[in-house]
């Protein structure tokens, strides 16, 4: 059995990793409210607009302006991997980095694909080899849209000079604190509408359809990638949350059972002093 200094060390060291976790908690539950109300808000209008538009491009060509819709024969495919740019938040960027490892080895093996890095972790996983194109694991110190916007327009960029045929986000949506749900949500082409539905008829557009996508389709995107990126801040703080109330929680029994095995030694110790001291009488009375 550990000796009573090497445990009461022990219980301070696991007493001080309990505040430490604790107060992590606290931070990331205060950051969660914020970044939850965010993505609660914007999330029907970005699902509209999607929605709006992917049902407008359907009934274009590319002629028309929606070239952002246009299907190619895929060569080359851009993976925009969004994890967080710290840890200490249990399989939240794990879980993206397999799912993009899993993306390039079974769904467009055979294919060129390259990552685009949003988050340092990201980044650190596929540093080795040339797969990495951009890192921009700096738009987290600051999320607003207009730095989104930039990102949005450089992917935008390198679809319209066919640098890829195809580019798919991956990234973490939001569901509750303790619940995430990883995405794999293609970014361009825009995905056309499924069956033969057409555009309802109550509908009147002015001007022309295809002004209106020409002008709101960057718009869509950019809104897009903001809104992945809001729910991958949003899940990062809750998956942190529960990771340090978990680890709060493990702390505190191992510093109850150290406190246990603590209070046992003592007692052992005091017995055995105990002991000694009635034997030594003993002898001295013989």
């Amino acid at each position: 059995m550990a000796n009573l200094k090497e445990i009461r060390n022990r219980i301070t060291s696991v007493s001080s990793t309990m505040q430490i976790t604790s107060a992590m908690k606290m931070v990331s539950a205060a950051k969660l409210k914020k970044a939850q109300d965010a993505i609660t808000a914007m999330r029907p209008y970005s699902d509209k607009l999607t929605e709006l538009l992917q049902t407008l491009s359907a009934t274009l060509d590319a002629d028309s302006g929606s070239e952002f819709a246009e299907q190619r024969d895929v060569q080359n495919v851009t993976l925009v991997s969004v994890t967080s740019n710290r840890g200490l938040a249990g399989a939240f960027n794990s879980n993206i980095i397999k799912e993009t490892n899993r993306l390039i080895k079974e769904e467009y093996a055979g294919k060129n694909v390259s990552v685009f890095a949003i988050g340092k972790k990201t980044s650190d996983a596929f540093k080795k080899g040339d797969r990495v194109i951009a890192n921009k694991s700096d738009v987290f110190d600051d999320l607003t849209f207009d730095n989104v916007a930039e990102i949005a327009d450089l992917l935008m960029e390198h679809f319209l000079t066919e640098k890829t045929d195809k580019i798919v986000l991956v990234y973490n949506k939001f569901k509750n604190a303790a619940t995430q749900e990883i995405m794999s949500e293609q970014f361009l082409p825009i995905v056309p509408i499924e069956g033969d539905e057409e555009i309802d008829t109550d509908y009147i557009f002015e001007p022309s359809k295809a002004e209106i996508v020409k002008e709101l389709i960057p718009k869509s995107l950019k809104t897009q990638l903001y809104k992945a990126l809001r729910d991958s801040f949003a899940s990062e703080h809750g998956a942190r949350m529960t990771a340090m109330h978990k680890a709060t929680d493990n702390a505190t029994e191992l510093r109850d059972q150290l406190k246990l095995t603590y209070n046992k030694a003592r007692q052992a110790a005091i017995t055995n002093e105990i002991l000694e001291i009635v034997g030594g009488a003993e002898a001295l009375n013989n």
